[in-house]
């Protein structure tokens, strides 16, 4: 058995000599090499290259002892940081996917959508708590990704019944997909193994599924 080996069996491997120190695990590998020198074969003593082999293998051993550590102070690093973009996340709107029309500063119903790709049609349709289509926007031609629109209702159109919205929009005879986005407000953060955000009316939102910040 080489010096390395006892010292990774005594210590149950690279994880637990990484637990105790990169000097105390130096230390145990110069004593049992010395203990194996002097308890070695007179007739087959270790040659140089054994001894090199070994001080490579301790050296490897100390390099992932100090790339733990770094990983575990970069994570420890990344965990404050998340819960200082999450503090000051609090009440400010994001916008994340969802149909809900918000109304803005002046009091205009607004909503969002990202297409898939280019369309010649774009037609919004808002829809009543219960699902009818109580009015329609149409937008015309848009390109490949996110839009923005305002609804003003027409006469005789009461705006209080407008609450969702959906997108319609066609290159073509070809529907085009697209994904309805909605701002919502930040009431509360929580974070763990990753960031989440406490929205007003969507519920709980990974901080990753956030498309853009107001």
């Amino acid at each position: 058995m080489t010096t390395i080996d006892a010292l990774t069996r005594s210590t149950g491997g690279a994880a637990a000599t990484a637990g105790r120190g990169e000097p105390d695990a130096q230390d145990r590998f110069l004593t049992l090499l010395v203990a194996q020198m002097k308890n070695q074969d007179p007739l087959n003593p270790m040659d140089n290259a054994q001894v090199t082999s070994q001080m490579a293998q301790i050296q490897t051993v100390s390099g992932i002892e100090r790339l733990n550590g770094g990983v575990e102070r970069l994570a420890g690093q990344f965990a404050q940081l998340q819960a200082l973009q999450g503090a000051s996340l609090v009440g400010r709107d994001v916008v994340v996917e969802g149909n809900r029309l918000a109304a803005n500063d002046e009091g205009l119903l607004q909503g969002g959508f990202e297409l898939a790709g280019p369309a010649d049609g774009v037609k919004v349709e808002i829809l009543s708590g219960a699902g009818l289509v109580v009015d329609t926007v149409d937008l015309g031609a848009r390109g490949a990704g996110r839009h923005g629109f305002e609804w003003v209702p027409g006469p005789g159109v009461d705006a209080a019944r407008g609450e969702r919205f959906r997108v319609v929009a066609r290159s073509g005879a070809v529907a085009v997909a697209a994904t309805p986005l909605m701002r919502d407000h930040v009431d509360a953060v929580s974070t763990g193994e990753r960031l989440t955000l406490e929205l007003r009316h969507t519920g709980s939102v990974a901080y990753a599924d956030v498309k853009a910040f107001n």
